[in-house]
């Protein structure tokens, strides 16, 4: 007779079968403990910056997004009893593996953003638009 000891109440090999990699986009069920008792779901859904270590018991993944402006990262274990579910929202291929340059290419695309948002505008045009395209045209007639 077989006897077969089970450590997790997650199905673990639903999680290692499960066909994600950096630059996807998922979806994160987390249950999140109410003060009351009770758990309620929550979803996390944002870009998959990294998966480490494989498909064994120490697996993680980071998942970034952005809310209200500001870029949030999250590391969850592969194999956590606080998530429910893992969907893949949407596939894309990547050349790397780990895509820690996307923090510091949102915070250049900010930052060119105000630059672009902070020009002086002279007097006479309306737009900061028209405040280039007149800068520009200066600098090709010197």
């Amino acid at each position: 007779m077989k006897t077969t000891i089970k450590l997790s109440p997650v199905d673990m090999d639903s999680r290692k079968n499960l066909q994600f990699a950096s630059g996807d986009v998922v979806r994160v069920w987390n249950k999140i403990k109410e003060a009351d008792g009770k758990t309620r779901l929550q979803a996390f859904e944002g870009m998959v910056l990294a998966r480490k270590h494989g498909a064994e018991i120490g697996a993680t993944f980071t998942v970034r997004r952005v809310a209200s402006g500001v870029g949030v990262e999250r590391v969850f274990p592969l194999y956590s009893v606080m998530i429910d579910k893992i969907e893949v929202v949407r596939h894309s291929k990547t050349r790397r593996s780990k895509l820690y340059y996307v923090r510091d290419k949102a915070l250049r695309d900010v930052r060119r953003k105000l630059k672009a948002d902070t020009k002086v505008v002279k007097k006479g045009s309306t737009t900061t638009m028209e405040a280039v395209a007149e800068e520009a045209a200066e600098e090709v007639t010197a």
